[in-house]
């Protein structure tokens, strides 16, 4: 196991909880240094956020991201069509942003409406303008571990972990999860870590005993109280991507009150990876300014 995270915490011989992991901190810290890289730049990068149709979590989301861009000295655009929105319609906009030389990076907010196919769409992103590195070729460069553009809730996961202290090569990781958003990616992202990467997903039986062999436990299902403690090892990592809304509050996907008391490090929801996404995005935008030859 890790330096940290992967010892058990013993005090006069009692187990102490997890030690929570600040997200919220850690992408404070990250948005000043890209606060003050982005004063020496020659112009202020631009990121185009195109969103179709009213989902509420969206709307929360977009708004965090462009109040980060505003925070940081990034110029936005907000690019919001209606949900009746055509496939056509939504891939004009985007094409529109490609030819824009004004514009650095280009994010399309997720979901989009049914009627929609979203993986042609996201394909249509120019790839050096491809600010969550969904675009294939992007995909490709990070299996082959080189990609400049890495998928911002993993890049976060990532940080996260090293920032907190963990030597990630050697351990055994478990990803819950396969989504194009933070499964895939963040498994290939492990597995160029030096880590030994299990994937879980809701095909997979007995979740259980993949889980209880980890040394860190990565889970993104969408779903309250996916990982429980009796799934884990005392002393594991638990990085939670999940947000569900229970009423006016978010919970992740961890049973957080149970976990934390056998869990060695574990990050919240709200306050642990969330913050980070965001951060993350904006380090992107600024890699897409520099990818175009800004300086």
């Amino acid at each position: 196991m890790g330096k940290m995270g992967a010892e058990i915490i013993r005090q006069r011989g009692v187990i102490m909880r997890a030690k929570i992991i600040d997200g919220k901190k850690m992408a404070d810290g990250l948005l000043e240094k890209a606060k003050q890289e982005i004063a020496l730049l020659a112009r202020p990068p631009c990121l185009a956020i195109v969103m179709a149709g009213d989902d509420p979590a969206s709307q929360v989301y977009v708004k965090k991201k462009l109040d980060a861009c505003k925070k940081v000295g990034i110029l936005s655009k907000d690019i919001h069509l209606q949900s009746s929105a055509s496939e056509k319609e939504i891939i004009g906009a985007v094409n529109r942003l490609n030819k824009d030389d004004g514009v650095d990076a280009i994010l399309v907010q997720v979901p989009l409406p049914g009627t929609v196919d979203e993986d042609r769409i996201l394909s249509e992103v120019s790839p050096g303008k491809d600010v969550d590195g969904f675009h294939p070729l992007n995909f490709g460069k990070l299996a082959l571990n080189n990609s400049e553009l890495i998928p911002c809730t993993p890049r976060g996961i990532i940080h996260m972990l090293k920032e907190s202290g963990v030597q990630l090569s050697g351990m055994h990781a478990v990803v819950i999860g396969r989504s194009r958003i933070v499964g895939k990616p963040l498994a290939l992202l492990l597995l160029n870590e030096n880590c030994t990467v299990t994937i879980c997903h809701s095909r997979t039986p007995g979740v259980g005993a993949f889980t209880r062999q980890a040394d860190i436990v990565c889970v993104a299902v969408g779903k309250p109280k996916t990982l429980t403690a009796d799934m884990i090892r005392q002393g594991a990592v638990v990085i939670d991507a999940g947000t569900n809304r229970q009423g006016e509050k978010l919970a992740g996907d961890v049973d957080f009150a149970a976990v934390k008391e056998k869990a060695s490090l574990i990050t919240p929801v709200p306050g642990g990876v969330g913050p980070m996404t965001v951060a993350m995005l904006i380090k992107n935008t600024i890699a897409c300014y520099r990818l175009r030859g800004g300086k």
